[in-house]
């Protein structure tokens, strides 16, 4: 764990190689469980303000062995922030392969997916690179291509994960206009051939539709619901793609060995860092909140356990004080009363709005010592984090929690002509923690964060039946600069981790606990 930049994912990839090497074994599944890395990192990882490869989702890897050989791997992936496809802010980029791919693709390869220079396309904001940098990201496409072929990724299926990914940079080209005949919105003659290259192939675009019957809206708010349509579809595509990558790592280092074997496991969670940038958004708050629960477990580990241990085996013992970040969780998680579950109400509701969640919060934590309203006429507030106070923007926070897709989006991925795509949305039984709610004509399926956090549930449940170790990670400074050390900036970490009375315990405590039989026999 750490702050964003502190070196969480490079620590990982080390932690990898060690174990890798005291296995003393250099088998092709090794081998393959060390290429993962950089596969994940080119689909899953983006230049941010605070890290020039942050990871924009949590991911733990389950190591499985018998006789200290590695039998086989697990992935789990949390959380993916599939937002960046679409919007990046200033000073950042969409997710590193997008890049890769316009700098080391070939012009025939270029011209077969139907890319075009990188300026012109508005999910990337036009943006490319240095020849330098263009250089290192060429290195990069190579290193995914060899990834690629090392896990065993058929050549077919290279080609249409990069179609994807071509389509859908050119999916966010795709504009709007008022169809003057009857009212209603079409695609605008200038993206016709954006349209094509998205490779959308149908006489009609049912994903764009926006059916008016009974109504009259403006069409400024159609031509926007059209916006969002296809925002969604990049959005769910680039998210499947991953989805189905983690899957296919997983068929791969599956092990293979009797059910009836019993095997070891070592897992190592890296998880992305606490986040605080000039505008915060619902995405900081996933983020944020799963640090919120990292931290609370190293808490209940380090403080409580420990110094419960101490008082049960009747040693003398002054308690050391902690910063219980309980509140905190409260305030977050708690029903019915908790922030989440009041944006779960207020999503249900189809007239409800960012400021009418945010005015629902300022009454409900009114006087709550670690909630801020925000002052003068900002729609937000602030959170007092265990690591600092973060200011949330809460302009699409119920929109992200919604997280729709117009019904008819799915139609389209099941009759793609692109064979990656079908199996990636096959319809499903909703599960309990789907909601159905109706909006104008359409059903869209909403998503809550029950759903969202479901996983990171799981998460924690599996961490608090193993035996963790903590790999506190300190970010030195803040200007990405090697070999630079900002005191009071590590000064601030080691304070808010707890790291100080971590220490004060660990030196007053009984740090090496013998089993009975190494006592007896030493």
């Amino acid at each position: 764990s750490g702050e964003s930049g502190a070196g969480k994912t490079e620590s990982t990839k080390l932690l990898l190689q060690h174990i890798m090497n005291l296995c003393k074994g250099n088998s092709q599944l090794e081998q393959q469980i060390l290429q993962v890395n950089p596969l994940l990192e080119a689909f899953g990882n983006a230049q941010t303000v605070m890290n020039d490869n942050s990871s924009r989702f949590g991911k733990y890897i389950q190591l499985r062995f018998q006789e200290n050989t590695v039998q086989g791997a697990k992935l789990s992936e949390y959380l993916l922030e599939k937002s960046r496809v679409v919007q990046q802010d200033t000073e950042e980029r969409n997710f590193h392969i997008f890049y890769y791919m316009f700098a080391g693709l070939s012009s025939e390869q270029k011209e077969m997916y139907g890319l075009l220079d990188p300026s012109f396309y508005r999910y990337i904001n036009g943006r490319f690179g240095t020849q330098e940098v263009a250089e290192h990201w060429k290195h990069k496409y190579q290193e995914v291509c060899n990834a690629l072929d090392m896990v065993g990724f058929q050549e077919q299926e290279q080609v249409d994960m990069q179609a994807i990914l071509a389509g859908v940079l050119s999916l966010g080209n795709v504009t709007f206009e008022p169809e003057e005949s009857n009212g209603s919105v079409k695609v605008s003659e200038a993206s016709q051939g954006w349209l094509k290259a998205a490779a959308v192939s149908h006489k009609k675009y049912p994903a764009f539709s926006h059916p008016a019957a009974g109504r009259s809206p403006s069409v400024s708010c159609c031509c926007s619901l059209c916006a969002d349509a296809r925002d969604s579809i990049a959005k769910v595509a680039y998210g499947r793609v991953f989805g189905w990558i983690v899957c296919k790592i997983n068929e791969l280092l599956a092990e293979n060995v009797d059910p009836e074997v019993e095997l070891r496991e070592i897992g190592i969670l890296d998880i992305f860092g606490f986040e605080n940038f000039a505008v915060n958004r619902f995405e900081q708050l996933c983020i944020n909140l799963a640090n919120e629960q990292l931290q609370h477990f190293f808490n209940h580990h380090i403080f409580q356990l420990e110094q419960a241990a101490y008082k049960e085996e009747g040693l003398p013992w002054e308690t050391i004080t902690f910063n219980n970040n309980e509140p905190i969780l409260n305030l977050l998680l708690a029903k019915p009363l908790g922030l989440l579950s009041l944006l779960d109400e207020q999503s249900a509701f189809p007239q409800a709005t960012d400021k009418t969640f945010v005015d629902k919060l300022n009454s409900s934590f009114k006087g709550n010592l670690h909630f801020q309203p925000a002052r003068g006429h900002v729609l937000g507030f602030s959170i007092l984090h265990y690591a600092g106070k973060v200011q949330y923007a809460a302009r699409g926070f119920l929109e992200k929690n919604r997280d729709t897709s117009p019904a008819n989006v799915r139609g389209l991925f099941i009759n793609s002509i692109t064979p990656l795509l079908i199996p990636l949305h096959i319809p499903h039984e909703p599960r309990p923690t789907l909601a159905r709610v109706k909006c104008g004509h359409e059903a869209h399926v909403k998503l809550q964060w029950g759903e969202k956090t479901h996983s990171l549930t799981v998460l924690m449940e599996r961490m608090y039946s193993a035996n963790p170790h903590f790999v506190r990670c300190i970010k030195p400074n803040s200007q990405k600069e090697p070999g630079v050390l900002d005191n009071q900036m590590v000064l601030l970490q080691l304070r808010y981790n707890g790291l100080l009375e971590t220490i004060r315990i660990r030196r007053d405590g009984f740090s090496w606990r013998p089993s009975f039989e190494e006592f007896a026999e030493r």
